[in-house]
Formats: C-alpha cells, sequence, structure tokens
C-alpha cells in the first residue's frame, strides 16, 4: 500500500484522534509529508506481519513539549539525522521505519523520513496511542532495547545516547530535549522484523486513516461522526468509543515545564446541570473527572472533539469557550497487560486511580 495526498489529511486527523490530545500538531507533520509527496517521492507502508524476520526498522519520532513545537518548527533535517546516528551505531542501514506513537505529530514523521530516504514504513508503533515519556511502549514491555539512540535538533546539534535503562534512556534524553530548546528528533528502539511482529501494536497507520476518513465523510453527508466512530471503532481491536461528557471549556491552566505541556481542563456540562469535566494531562489526557467520579483513565484514550465536527482538538490548541465533545476509547489488549499498566497505567503517572477497561 502506498500513501497519497489524498491520504494525509484522514490519517492527521485519525492520529489527532488517537493521540489522545498530544503527540505534537499533527497538521505540522502532515504539510512536511505532503511536499515530499508533490516532490514525486513516494511512501510504501508494510503490513508488519510481512517482514524479513531479519529486517532492521528503526522507529523515528519527534520529544518534548506541543506547544513548544508550534513556533519552533522543524527543518525535516532532524529526523533525518538522528536515524542516521543509530544507523552508524549499528553499522547497517534502516531496511524501514516506523512510528513509536500514532499520535499526532509521530504518525507523520516516519512518513517523512521513508519518503526522504526511499524506505518504507511500517503499519505499526509501540503505543497504538501517544504516551508522554520514551520507556512507556509495548517495546520496552516486550524486552526491546531503547538504544542506541539518536537524538538531533534544528540547529544541528545531534547525539547517540546508549544505556540498557529504559527509564534513564527517557531521563537523558529528555534533559538533552530540554537543552535543545524544548523539542527534539529520534530514532531509537531498533529492531528486527521479528520483534516488530510480536512487540508492536499493528495496523495503526491504517487505523489513523480510517477514522479520518470516518470524520470527514460524516461532515459531508450530514452524518454523526461521533455514532460513526463508536460504531467502527467497535470492530477493531480497540474494541469500545464511547462519548462521555459535552459542553463548554470555561478554565484551562496549561504551562510547558520540564520539557512536558502540563495543565488541566474544565468543562462545564452542556445541560447546565450536573458537575464540570476536568481532564489532567501531560502532553497527553491522562484521566477525566465528573466532580470527583473518574470517567476514564489511561492507557484508555480521551479525545476532545469539537462539539460540532468531532475534529480532534490537541491540548495546545484547547481555547477557553470551545464546545466540545469527550470521548474515550479503549485499547488493545497487549496495552493492558500486567506489564503494560505499571509502564504506562495511573500509577505510572503518580494517579490514584485504578485502571477499569472502558465498557461499552
Amino acid at each position: 500500500m502506498e500513501i497519497g495526498l489524498d491520504d494525509v489529511d484522514d490519517l492527521c486527523t485519525g492520529a489527532a484522534f488517537l493521540g489522545a490530545g498530544g503527540g505534537g500538531d499533527p497538521h505540522i507533520g502532515g504539510l512536511m509529508v505532503k511536499e515530499q509527496l508533490r516532490a514525486g517521492r513516494r511512501i510504501e507502508i508494510l503490513d508488519p506481519d510481512h517482514l524479513g524476520e531479519d529486517s532492521l526498522i528503526i522507529p523515528t519520532a519527534m520529544m518534548g513539549a506541543p506547544t513548544v513545537l508550534l513556533e519552533k518548527i522543524p527543518s525535516g533535517e532532524e529526523p533525518i539525522e538522528a536515524l542516521r546516528r543509530v544507523e552508524e551505531a549499528l553499522g547497517r542501514k534502516a531496511d524501514a521505519t516506523m512510528p513509536t506513537e500514532v499520535g499526532g505529530i509521530n504518525s507523520t514523521i516516519p512518513l517523512y523520513v521513508g519518503a526522504r530516504l526511499g524506505i518504507p514504513v511500517v503499519d505499526a508503533d509501540g503505543q497504538g496511542r501517544a504516551f508522554p515519556e520514551l520507556q512507556m511502549e509495548t517495546f520496552a514491555i516486550n524486552g526491546v532495547p531503547g538504544t542506541p539512540m539518536g537524538i538531533a535538533d534544528e540547529k544541528g546539534d545531534s547525539a547517540c545516547l546508549t544505556t540498557d535503562d529504559h527509564h534513564r534512556m527517557e531521563w537523558v534524553a529528555r534533559g538533552i530535549t530540554i537543552r535543545f530548546g524544548g523539542t527534539a528528533y529520534f530514532a531509537n528502539y531498533p529492531m528486527s522484523g521479528a520483534q516488530v511482529k510480536r512487540a508492536s501494536v499493528k495496523h495503526t497507520l491504517t487505523l489513523a486513516r480510517a477514522i479520518g476518513g470516518i470524520i470527514r465523510n460524516a461532515r459531508g453527508r450530514g452524518g454523526n461522526p461521533f455514532e460513526e466512530l463508536e460504531r467502527f471503532i467497535a470492530t477493531t481491536s480497540y474494541g469500545v468509543a464511547r462519548r462521555i461528557y459535552s459542553g463548554k471549556i470555561v478554565d484551562l491552566d496549561r504551562q510547558t515545564k520540564e520539557g512536558f505541556t502540563l495543565g488541566t481542563v474544565t468543562i462545564d456540562p452542556d445541560t447546565g446541570f450536573g458537575p464540570p469535566c476536568r481532564i489532567k494531562f501531560q502532553n497527553e489526557n491522562l484521566v477525566a473527572w465528573a466532580g470527583d467520579e473518574p470517567l476514564a483513565v489511561v492507557p484508555d484514550i480521551i479525545a476532545i472533539l469539537d462539539a460540532e465536527t468531532a475534529v480532534p482538538i490537541t491540548n495546545e490548541t484547547l481555547r477557553f469557550g470551545q464546545r466540545v465533545v469527550v470521548m474515550a476509547v479503549g485499547v488493545p489488549e497487549i496495552m493492558r497487560s500486567p506489564a503494560a499498566l505499571r509502564q504506562f497505567g495511573p500509577a505510572a503517572f503518580g494517579l490514584e486511580e485504578e485502571y477499569t477497561p472502558l465498557s461499552g
């Protein structure tokens, strides 16, 4: 399968939906991808189940505070340089790249890298959504080493990091990212085709494209995109999606700190009755409450959508007065194991809530 110009906007919309409010602005990445396609380059998407066992796949992505990304546009050389640093460390060229997460700009960075270097992009990722930290990957919980890791910025600065501890990889890389100005581009978790098959959340790029198409087509024909999303997601490995709140944004506390976008958004109910909804985020939405009652919590996806169009709103673009619908989405089984919950469940974020899988 190939990604064409007509696919990019749908994929970006779907990636923003799966990104749980984070992952970086997909519009910026979409523009980068479109530029490559208009220049005549191709983007081949590979089914992970068809990878050669010994193929070398090097994921590529952006890290840092999404709010910074709006003002610090990438040149495009950063993820290329990061991947080159990993290739140099391994003494071997990548056969393909892939996303570390399907959310936001990180669904499109590998597409850009693939187009630039003429290598395919694997239809899978390590999160099935977006998470804020590098160790929060299904790759990590399935034993894939995180390094060597290449990291680069728009000034041409780069580094290669080696450690046998995933949490330390995050800690050191976050420090470099802060000193790079709040955002950086990286390549890590180099792995074989056999490891991709075992350790990834599969077919998430095509899922993102399908979700974006549902939102666009429902708007175009006057349908109900929320109902259509709920019906479609029920047929996927994510299992369930449902609306958990609707109303108007009345308060927003958002700051950039320690390389993350942190904050809380408060939504008053449409009806004018009942408790407000509060959503806490660290780049991505982590937990939604109505009053003191938790409505949804990580690793389930909490997406804030425009009430009229169902277009996802990323946390760096939330504004006072927006009318929104909050939708919660379940996650695939690989993301709900005890090992997965230790890595990116509520306790990993210091939350007191217990994880209960979302029900229909």
